[in-house]
C-alpha cells in the first residue's frame, strides 16, 4: 500500500512551488461541466411549472409531490451509488448514469402525461444519484488536501451556474417553443457532456502512464495527501455499517441536511413563488431566480474556494477554518426568511441571495469534507451517506412547501419552516460533528489494495 494510504491523517502542507501542469484543474472543470447538466436537468421543471400544470390540471400539492419523484429516487440510491463508485471508480460509474440521465430528458419530452414524468423524474434521481459522490470521490483521488476547496467550489459552481445560466435559457426556451423543447435541449446537453467525459476523464496515474500529465503534478498530487486509486473496500456493507455508527458523520449529515431543506425549497418553489406571490412571468422568474444563483456562485468561489484553501496553506488551522465557513455560513442563510415579509418581489430577491451565499458556504465546505475525513478507500460511501441523509430533508421540502402553500394561500410559513431547518442544522454542525480529522478505518473497512 501507498505511504499516502497508510496515513491518511497525516497532515500535509503546501510545497512553496506550484507543479508544472495544470492536468487536475481541466478536472475539476469537467466535473464542474457535469454538475451543471446535472442541475439543469433537475431543476428545469420547477420553471416549466405553470404550462405543466395547465396541461395536466395539477394541483400545488400534486406538483410538489412531481417535483419530489426526483429526489426519492435520488436519495435512495445514494448509499448503493456510493458502493458502486467505491468498488468501480467513477469513470465507469459516472459514464453509465450519463447516458441514463440523457433518456429521462427524452423521455419527459415526449411525456403523454403527468405518470410519465413522474416515472421520468424518478429514473433521473437514479441516474443523477452519484454525481456529488461521484465528484468528492475524484476530489480526493486528483487533488492534495490543501487544494480541495477551490476544487470542489469548481465543480459545485456547477450547482449555482445551472441557475444562473441554465435556467434562463430553460425560461427562454419554454416561452419561446414550449416546454418539451426545453427537455430535448437537455437531452442534446447531457449527449454533450457525456462524449466529454468518455473522452478526457481517467484517474491520476491513467493520465501520467498516457502522457498527458506530468510527473511533477502527478507527484504534487499524490505527496500533498491524495487518495488512493487503488484501494476497495473489503465489504461495501460493513464499510456503510461502520461509518454509519460515526457520530461525526451524523453531525456532518444532519448540518447539511438543515441547509438542503432551504435549498431544496428554493429550487424547486422559487420560480413559483416568483410567479404566484410576485405575479412574474415564467421568463421574468426564471430571471430573478438566476440572482440569488449567482450570489451562491460568486460566495462559494471566493470564500469557500479561494480563500479557504489559502488561509489553511498559509498555515492556518484547518478545522478552525472550515468549522468556521460552516457556523457562519448556517448563520448568513437564515437572512433567507426575510422573504416571508417581503412585499416585492427586489426585497424578496435581495434576502434570498444574501442567505443564498450563506448555504453556498455550507454546501462548498460541507462537500469537500467525505474525501477528508473518510477512510481510506470509502470517501464514495461516505460521501452517499451525507448526500441521502441531506436529500430526505430536500424531498420533504417541495412536499411540505405545495402544502403549506394549498392550506394557507402565500409562502409566508414556508420560509419560517426553512428557517427552523437551519437553526437544526447549526446545531447538528456545533455538538455533533466535532473535529475535522479523518475517521480511523477499524478491521470491518481496512482497505484492501487491488
Amino acid at each position: 500500500m501507498s505511504q499516502v494510504s497508510k496515513n491518511p491523517a497525516q497532515a500535509h502542507t503546501a510545497p512553496a512551488t506550484r507543479p508544472r501542469g495544470r492536468a487536475r484543474w481541466s478536472i475539476a472543470l469537467l466535473m464542474g461541466f457535469g454538475i451543471l447538466i446535472n442541475y439543469v436537468d433537475r431543476l428545469s421543471i420547477s420553471v416549466t411549472q405553470q404550462p405543466l400544470t395547465h396541461d395536466f390540471g395539477l394541483s400545488a400539492t400534486e406538483f410538489g409531490v412531481l417535483s419530489s419523484a426526483f429526489l426519492w429516487s435520488y436519495a435512495i440510491m445514494q448509499i448503493p451509488s456510493g458502493m458502486l463508485l467505491d468498488r468501480f471508480g467513477v469513470k465507469k460509474i459516472w459514464g453509465a448514469s450519463a447516458v441514463l440521465w440523457t433518456v429521462a430528458s427524452v423521455l419527459t419530452a415526449i411525456a403523454s402525461g403527468a405518470w410519465v414524468i413522474i416515472v421520468a423524474r424518478v429514473l433521473l434521481g437514479v441516474a443523477e444519484a452519484p454525481a456529488f459522490p461521484g465528484a468528492m470521490k475524484a476530489t480526493g483521488q486528483w487533488f492534495p488536501r490543501h487544494e480541495r476547496g477551490l476544487c470542489t467550489a469548481i465543480f459545485d459552481s456547477g450547482t449555482r451556474l445551472a441557475n444562473v445560466l441554465g435556467l434562463p435559457l430553460i425560461a427562454f426556451t419554454v416561452s419561446t417553443w414550449g416546454w418539451r423543447e426545453a427537455f430535448w435541449l437537455q437531452a442534446a446537453l447531457s449527449i454533450v457532456f457525456l462524449v466529454a467525459f468518455l473522452w478526457r476523464y481517467t484517474g491520476p496515474k491513467a493520465r501520467l502512464a498516457k502522457g498527458r500529465m506530468t510527473n511533477d503534478e502527478y507527484r504534487y498530487i499524490v505527496d500533498g495527501g491524495a487518495s488512493s486509486e487503488d484501494v476497495r473496500p473489503q465489504s461495501d456493507w460493513a464499510t456503510v455499517g461502520y461509518l454509519l455508527r460515526q457520530r461525526k458523520v451524523w453531525g456532518l449529515s444532519l448540518g447539511l441536511a438543515g441547509a438542503g431543506y432551504v435549498l431544496w425549497m428554493l429550487l424547486t418553489w422559487l420560480p413559483g413563488y416568483m410567479q404566484t406571490s410576485m405575479n412574474q412571468s415564467v421568463l421574468q422568474s426564471g430571471i430573478y431566480a438566476a440572482v440569488p444563483a449567482f450570489a451562491m456562485f460568486v460566495s462559494e468561489l471566493t470564500i469557500g474556494g479561494v480563500w479557504v484553501d489559502r488561509v489553511i496553506g498559509r498555515g492556518a488551522n484547518p478545522d478552525k477554518v472550515r468549522k468556521g465557513v460552516l457556523v457562519a455560513g448556517m448563520i448568513v442563510a437564515l437572512f433567507t426568511v426575510g422573504a416571508a415579509f417581503s412585499n416585492t418581489p427586489i426585497v424578496a430577491i435581495i434576502w434570498i441571495a444574501i442567505g443564498s451565499a450563506g448555504i453556498a458556504l455550507v454546501y462548498v465546505t460541507s462537500n469537500s469534507l467525505p474525501a477528508l475525513i473518510a477512510p481510506e478507500g470509502s470517501a464514495g460511501s461516505l460521501a452517499a451517506i451525507v448526500n441521502c441523509v441531506n436529500l430526505l430533508a430536500g424531498v420533504a421540502a417541495p412536499i411540505v412547501t405545495g402544502f403549506v402553500v394549498d392550506a394557507t394561500g402565500h409562502f409566508f410559513y414556508a420560509f419560517i419552516i426553512g428557517g427552523f431547518a437551519l437553526i437544526g442544522g447549526l446545531a447538528s454542525y456545533l455538538l455533533l460533528m466535532g473535529r475535522i480529522e479523518p475517521i480511523p478505518a477499524r478491521a470491518v473497512v481496512h482497505s484492501a489494495q487491488v
